[in-house]
């Protein structure tokens, strides 16, 4: 893999770890128990805590980043070794 390639990759799996990360922990103003002013979206998150998501995103796009990598690299699991792929190969 060369570097260019493996930032692209890393960028894309950045960024769906980070939709998957978002909605952990996130409390609108009705779970909260706050009062929602005229014209606000009573959906909203009170508290979004982004650093800690984008800090939580980067640390597990590392892993799966690292995953992706070695089986790249090394090869760890090929179509031959996925029981039903077998019969689609031969």
């Amino acid at each position: 893999m060369t570097l260019p390639t493996g930032i692209a990759i890393y960028f894309i799996v950045w960024w769906v770890c980070l939709f998957v990360v978002l909605p952990f922990g996130v409390r609108n103003a009705h779970e909260e128990g706050v009062a929602v002013g005229e014209g606000h979206e009573s959906g909203a998150p009170v508290a979004p805590k982004l650093l800690k998501k984008v800090i939580a995103t980067t640390v597990l796009s590392a892993v799966v980043f690292a995953l992706i990598w070695g089986q790249m690299t090394y090869g760890w699991i090929g179509f031959a070794d996925i029981p039903f792929l077998v019969n689609l190969i031969h």
